[in-house]
């Protein structure tokens, strides 16, 4: 097990929470089973994302957990909204963790038991194992958070805060119409019309790609260009492996026109995950 630091959990209660909750986000809440997960965000009116978050239903409530470091302004806005709805917004972190548990030979994460847990699959990718909610225990590494993230980096999989900044993207720029992390199909949410006009127009230029190199990266942040023209920005980066958030039509043009796509002068490759799936087959696996 590897304990996330970087996240924190809010939890959402009350006879409201759930229909309340449904139609702030972009995931589908209202159909969420126990044991099972979302990956979501709320949105600003204009479609973009101010925070996002992997959820779950516990016995009493809602689980959330997102960026440690924008977990008191998400509850703070979600209490904004909550009006004279049933709900109550509380923070649990620092008293719970969230852990993950990679699949590996030595775990079988379907018969992982932990006292008092909450456990599900990773709703992204089923190679980033199971997330666990937990009361904060003694003995678990605390220091392997970075095995997680190079897991995540390798898989191609966006985390906002890190590979983009909240309030900057656009759900589409940040892969979640390719895992689910949006939900054409559940009514209303916060940012609805601009969404779903990106989808069924296709006018997604900028996506998150995984791109890779020789040499270490420089640090997050750090603009990409092809050519003489600005492509993009890094991510976060795991040694010689990343995340790029990058205007693919500009790429794609100047890898064709012989230019060389780099940030600071080391030159990048673009290595799309095997699970990608382009606009045009987005567009009909949504439809």
């Amino acid at each position: 097990m590897i304990h996330l630091l970087d996240r924190a959990i809010l939890r959402l209660s009350g006879e409201d929470a759930r229909s309340w909750f449904a139609n702030l986000v972009t995931c589908d809440i209202a159909h969420l089973e126990p044991g099972r997960g979302r990956w979501g965000a709320l949105l600003t009116p204009q479609g973009k994302i101010l925070f996002d978050f992997l959820a779950t239903i516990g016995e009493d409530g809602l689980y959330l957990d997102t960026d440690a470091d924008v977990a008191p302004d998400l509850a703070k806005r979600l209490n904004f909204y909550r009006l004279r709805a049933k709900v109550t917004v509380e923070t649990l972190s620092p008293a719970w963790g969230v852990y993950v548990a990679l699949p590996s030979k030595e775990i079988n994460i379907e018969g992982l038991a932990i006292e008092s847990a909450i456990a599900f699959p990773d709703p992204r990718r089923p190679e980033l194992g199971l997330r666990i909610y937990a009361p904060v225990v003694a003995g678990v590494d605390d220091t392997a958070t970075a095995a997680y993230h190079a897991r995540r980096i390798e898989l191609g999989i966006p985390e906002g805060g890190k590979d983009f900044r909240f309030g900057d993207a656009f759900p589409h720029e940040v892969l979640m119409d390719m895992l689910a992390g949006v939900d054409f199909k559940k009514g209303c949410f916060v940012g609805q019309e601009v969404v779903s006009r990106m989808q069924h127009r296709g006018t997604a230029r900028t996506r998150i790609v995984p791109v890779t190199t020789s040499a270490p990266l420089p640090p997050a942040g750090t603009e990409i260009r092809i050519g003489d023209r600005p492509a993009g920005t890094l991510g976060s980066s795991a040694g010689t492996r990343g995340l790029a958030l990058l205007r693919l039509d500009r790429v794609e043009d100047g890898l064709a026109a012989g230019e060389i796509l780099a940030a600071e002068g080391i030159a990048l490759a673009v290595d799309k995950p095997f699970w990608w799936i382009g606009p045009s087959e987005t567009h009909k696996a949504m439809a």
